[in-house]
């Protein structure tokens, strides 16, 4: 099996895009089933039926049913990230009763979180990696579609450009156009002026 280790170095060191973890709806199909992928996690749910892509089980949490042992690691960080906001609005950090102990106390929840929220990462780069072992052509048709987006995006922002450069010049044209009209203007009267004086 390959190791949370493993996955993070081969993803961040090989991959053209490196911390930036795409989920298709291939990597969330694969991903259903989180039972077994760290050491002492208890096992996951039983996928979902096909057509759902697992997100159901893995990216939400039923409502109305409280969490269980076999909660996925999505309902870990959800709950861990929920325990942060509650430890900063309970009774005792209002009061202001023990900051030591409060202080603490956020801390671990943070830390929490935060392993948590590796512990997650790392899940999705194994998966990521199996995918790109596994499906290859999957990974390809991501990185073409990925640089078609960027093409577009480019063009688009190419297109604004080019149309603030032609409001530009347009006013620039007119400027000129008004410039060269007022000297015309002041040559004619110096013109007329002339010939007043001399006849």
């Amino acid at each position: 099996m390959i190791t949370c280790d493993q996955a993070c170095h081969v993803t961040h060191g090989s991959s053209s895009r490196a911390g930036a973890v795409s989920l298709s709806p291939a990597i969330l199909e694969m991903a259903a089933p989180l039972g077994g992928m760290f050491t002492g996690q208890p096992p996951g749910p039983p996928p979902p039926p096909p057509g759902l892509l697992g997100q159901a089980s893995l990216l939400q949490a039923t409502p109305g049913i409280p969490r269980t042992s076999n909660s996925t690691l999505v309902d870990e960080l959800e709950s861990s990230f929920e325990a942060c906001f509650a430890s900063l609005v309970s009774q005792d950090y209002v009061n202001g009763t023990d900051q030591e102990e409060i202080r603490t106390g956020v801390d671990q929840c943070i830390q929490k979180f935060l392993d948590i929220a590796r512990q997650t990462e790392c899940f999705f780069l194994q998966k990521r990696l199996q995918l790109s072992v596994q499906k290859p052509e999957q990974v390809i048709k991501e990185d073409v579609s990925e640089l078609r987006n960027e093409l577009q995006r480019k063009d688009a922002l190419v297109q604004k450009h080019l149309t603030k450069l032609r409001h530009w010049q347009q006013g620039n044209n007119n400027q000129d156009s008004l410039v060269r009209w007022f000297y015309s203007y002041q040559d004619e009267s110096f013109r007329h002026q002339g010939r007043a004086r001399l006849s």
